[in-house]
């Protein structure tokens, strides 16, 4: 049998290091923004003119006055904003053009092959694992979905890891074979490496392995039309899929619903290019997930052999910035959907966004300013920012609304807030009447903003105080879940 043996390079952050520079990767989230926030403060002080010194238009209404002030801001406010915008699009033009460097130089290059090749113009095997936690309640729709795909996979596996229900009989009622894990306690992550370790090994080179949670459900074309991706372009090494919310769950569900359908936009604006291939449903190539697992150690943060580091508690983020340190290509096509479960309450929701936060920052610590990471550190930079920068307009905003003893109305700014809220419904338009519904009058998923910006806070204070994260596994029905 092919070992997934290690090949001695130069050595990277051991794995858990993020943990240890969680405090530096807080000062430097923080401070950067706020020296931003700084300059951007100085810069509107600078402009700041006094919005009522011209006359303003009276309107009478039956019981209310307003008051309309036909002024717009002063040219150099357009001029400051325009210097904004395009540095912010030169920004982004040099972090994609440095994550390239990655894929014309992969560092992938220096491993060796650990599987056979595949035979010439044959059909690759295509392999889906599951790993399971107490899933017997959603596991046989994700079954279903996978029996329902056009392309049929050649196996599924079920991993199932320290379960106290029913999944690994409803595994097997269902035709799936299943892998129990032994003595795991590196959860997902952990389960996945015991059966990767023994999976791949009796794989070649270009076949494909689809790692999917067993609570999510596949378009029947998913495997379709990841195949047929990967087989028109041979470069590709990973397959993200775009993951859209279950009904449900009230307007908590709705929020969480226009959240993923703005983040599908986004990666199809950027021609599929992956953020973050998603532990919801991924396909990798088997030599892929092998290079992963020899790099480990050495190139790669974690344990020589594993495929995913168990000290992560956001698996699928860390593998991301693994597959691109070591310079491999990623995509999302626009076939390769797939329903996952939305958080039903909003404490789980508060403690599953904790969990993607901490690891998002302890992965950064990990792995380091490099050409892989760097887009990922602007955008921890940009979350920052958002937190002074709404914080503080909403509390001028309410200070001016208490001390005023009449309302003022500028044109100018009420056209700009229309085009907002005619971007915020558009962005959600194929979610349906709903969705619309939601993002339509702004208070609304300005308040859930909030909240995530809540969460992104409580990590930092986390961080800093040393606070262990939790897992946040969602428990079922007459299940007592240990994690």
């Amino acid at each position: 049998m092919t070992t997934l043996a290690p090949s001695p390079r130069r050595r990277m952050l051991p794995s858990g290091q993020g943990r240890t520079l969680g405090r530096l990767v807080v000062v430097l989230v923080v401070l950067v923004p706020l020296a931003i926030a700084w300059i951007t403060a100085f810069a509107a002080k600078y402009l700041d003119g006094d919005p009522f010194n011209p006359e303003p238009l009276v309107f009478a209404l039956p019981g209310v006055t307003i008051l309309t002030i036909n002024e717009a801001p002063r040219i150099e406010l357009f001029v400051l904003a325009g210097v904004g915008l395009t540095i912010v699009v030169l920004g982004a033009v040099v972090l994609e053009g440095l994550a390239s460097l990655r894929v014309l130089y992969p560092l992938r290059n220096r491993l060796p092959f650990v599987l056979p090749p595949s035979a010439e113009r044959s059909e690759p095997t295509v392999v889906v694992v599951l790993p399971a936690h107490n899933e017997a309640e959603t596991l046989p729709a994700t079954l279903a979905g996978l029996a329902a795909q056009t392309h049929r996979p050649d196996r599924i596996v079920v991993a199932a890891d320290n379960c106290q229900d029913g999944t690994e009989a409803v595994a097997r009622a269902l035709g799936a074979e299943v892998y129990v894990t032994e003595g795991n306690t590196d959860r997902k992550a952990g389960a996945l490496n015991q059966v990767l370790t023994r999976l791949l090994p009796t794989l070649r080179q270009q076949d494909l392995v689809l790692v999917a949670d067993a609570d999510t459900v596949l378009n029947p074309d998913f495997l379709a039309n990841g195949l047929a991706a990967m087989q028109a372009d041979p470069g590709i090494d990973a397959i993200g899929g775009l993951f859209y919310g279950d009904s449900g769950s009230g307007l908590l569900g709705q929020f969480q619903r226009n959240e993923y359908e703005r983040y599908q936009l986004q990666i199809k604006q950027r021609k599929g290019r992956v953020f973050v291939l998603t532990g919801t449903a991924s396909m990798f190539r088997a030599e892929t997930l092998a290079d992963v697992a020899q790099a480990r150690g050495t190139l790669l943060p974690g344990r020589s052999g594993d495929i995913y580091d168990a000290s992560a508690i956001t698996e699928d983020n860390e593998l991301t910035l693994a597959l691109k340190t070591l310079g491999c290509r990623m995509t999302s096509p626009v076939g390769c959907t797939v329903a996952t479960e939305i958080m039903p309450t909003w404490r789980a929701l508060w403690t599953q966004r904790k969990r993607w936060q901490r690891g998002a920052l302890e992965n950064l610590g990990s792995y380091g300013f490099t050409t892989a990471t760097v887009r990922y550190w602007g955008q921890q930079f940009g979350l920052a920012y958002g937190v002074i920068a709404l914080t503080a307009a909403y509390v001028l905003l309410l200070i001016a609304a208490l001390a005023a003893d009449q309302w003022y109305w500028v044109p100018f700014w009420v056209a700009v807030t229309v085009v907002y809220v005619v971007e915020r419904v558009l962005t959600v338009l194929r979610g349906g009447p709903a969705a619309m519904l939601v993002a339509a009058p702004l208070i609304l998923e300005i308040a859930y903003t909030f909240f995530l910006q809540a969460v992104f806070v409580s990590v930092l204070f986390d961080i800093v105080r040393r606070r262990t994260a939790r897992w946040g596994h969602v428990q079922r029905k007459g299940v007592v879940d240990a994690s």
